[in-house]
């Protein structure tokens, strides 16, 4: 048995990409077998097929166990969908007589205070992570282990989540034969994988656009200040295709791909492409130009969105990093160059890194939230001290889930072996 295995489960509106991989000597991840299919049952990131999306997952889960050679027992699974809310909140614990440090029980006592929200029945905690610590009114503490003081006051982010949303990806994952070590919300595992910690120190913005859905995460001096879900994404973008250039989706997505900018002014007005019309009894002419043109109204319209977010959270002054884009969309041509002309801040695409082994076969935005929960798991259960890119998981474990539904495990930090060989 290997206790260095960890397994992970992206669940997209686009696709399921299951991973394999052992920690590696040198702090890094090594990969050893992936599973990738088409996604089925998965509506702007939620579950809406029940059926559908377990049998997606469990061909992706058997596609990674044989590339790899081992049997998933356990994986970190990503969670999406605009179900999912955050806010910042504040947990106070106070420290008896001032005449002892600072321990990880008053700490988890904070957090326990920070968690104590008066939420409906219908919604669960589904991360509660430290930003800052103040030590009597000594602000942006990173870890008050140790330190004296009376009072010990934790700035904290919690996501939370639809009890429905997570019961039924649960019950997918588990229907499939994997029992859920945790759930991850998307966005924060994409980061994991891509941004470098000088960004997170002087302000980012990570946009994730998937096929249903586009994610965002805002980290400012360090810590995730801001996260939310906008429902559009890459799908958008072929809908428009099909209702301006009146063609099937299928062939309209592969037209996208092969032929897609979304710089109209850097492609010849005179180029044109052929597609397939309605039926397939035929194909007809498009120009090239006109494809871009349609897919930058949409591109402008989702970086409008993601300004007003970001500006409505007060962070708009705050990101002096940029934007960092991940997801297959994040692909596109003339993405980062409009994206640059339309916000007027630096943006860069966000490629997944700390992976070895088949990280060829990951070299592309689209699998950033496949890796990050790789990153995620190993920090989670200790496997890995660090990766190199600002991962931020701290020695307090602090990133541990508020739902308990059948199947999850327990406590943060508690080893459970992944994988046992075939």
């Amino acid at each position: 048995m290997k206790d260095n295995v960890l397994a992970a489960i992206d669940v997209g509106s686009s696709k399921i990409c299951t991973l394999v991989a052992e920690a590696t000597p040198d702090d890094d991840l090594r990969v050893l077998g992936i599973g990738i299919t088409p996604a089925d049952g998965v509506k702007k990131g939620m579950v809406d097929n029940i059926q559908g999306a377990t049998a997606a997952i469990n061909e992706s889960i058997e596609r990674a166990e044989r590339s790899s050679g081992t049997k998933i027992v356990s994986a970190y699974v990503s969670i999406s969908g605009n179900h999912a809310t955050s806010l910042n909140n504040r947990g106070t614990s106070t420290i008896p007589g001032k005449q002892r440090p600072i321990t990880e029980e008053d700490v988890e006592r904070a957090l326990e205070g920070a968690r104590d929200l008066s939420l409906p029945t219908n919604r669960e905690v589904l991360h509660s992570i430290a930003r800052f610590f103040v030590v009597d009114g000594q602000e942006q503490v990173t870890d008050p282990v140790g330190m004296y003081g009376g009072r010990l006051d934790m700035d904290t982010h919690i996501v939370t989540g639809s009890v429905t949303a997570i019961q039924n990806l649960t019950q997918c994952v588990e229907g499939a034969g994997v029992q859920v070590e945790m759930l991850v919300f998307s966005p924060l595992a994409a980061a994991e994988a891509v941004l470098e910690d000088e960004e997170k120190e002087q302000g980012v913005i990570l946009a994730d656009i998937g096929g249903g859905t586009t994610e965002i995460a805002v980290f400012v001096e360090g810590s995730v200040f801001h996260t939310t879900i906008i429902p559009v994404g890459g799908y958008h973008l072929t809908h428009d295709l099909v209702a301006g250039l009146r063609g099937p989706f299928s062939h309209v997505e592969e037209l996208k791909l092969e032929y897609g900018s979304c710089m109209p002014s850097r492609i010849d007005a005179e180029e044109i492409v052929e597609m397939e019309a309605f039926g397939g009894q035929r194909t007809k002419e498009v120009s090239r130009r006109r494809i871009a043109e349609i897919l930058q109204a949409r591109i402008e319209e989702i970086l409008e969105m993601i300004y007003i977010d970001v500006k409505r959270a007060g962070f708009d002054d705050m990101v002096a990093a940029g934007l960092v884009f991940t997801g297959g969309t994040a692909e596109l041509p003339g993405l980062i160059e409009l994206s640059e002309m339309v916000l007027r801040m630096p943006v860069r695409t966000g490629m997944p890194i700390g992976v070895q082994g088949l990280s060829d076969s990951l070299n592309s935005p689209a699998y950033a939230t496949s890796v990050g929960l790789l990153h995620w798991a190993a920090a989670e259960e200790g496997a890995v001290n660090g990766n190199g890119n600002g991962n931020g998981h701290g020695k307090l474990n602090l990133k541990m889930p508020g739902v308990n539904l059948g199947g999850f495990a327990g406590a943060a930090g508690k080893w459970i072996r992944t994988l046992i060989p075939k």
